[in-house]
């Protein structure tokens, strides 16, 4: 999975506080962390990860996971969210 799907602003959190608790909603298809990121960070984020069977990729460095979230800061982690489900039908 390339991290290039995490551009699009809708379908993505950035940072740990916000990817744990998408991951905690049971929300995340997928988790992006950087492997420069405070291991301190991460830990919950990782635990909760495997908790939920999510995947996990690693990317280089914040700098870089920022930069494939569009922002202009570095970020410790990152998640995919789950394509809605339409219960309507």
């Amino acid at each position: 999975m390339s991290a290039e799907l995490l551009r699009q602003p809708p379908r993505r959190v950035v940072g740990a506080r916000q990817t744990l608790k998408t991951l905690t909603r049971g929300a995340a298809s997928a988790v992006f962390v950087a492997r420069d990121a405070d291991p301190a960070v991460l830990a919950d984020v990782l635990k909760a990860a495997e908790a939920q069977k999510v995947p996990v990729h690693a990317v280089e460095t914040m700098a870089e996971l920022g930069r494939q979230c569009g922002i202009q800061v570095g970020a410790a982690c990152a998640a995919l969210l789950r394509e809605p489900t339409d219960s309507a039908k």
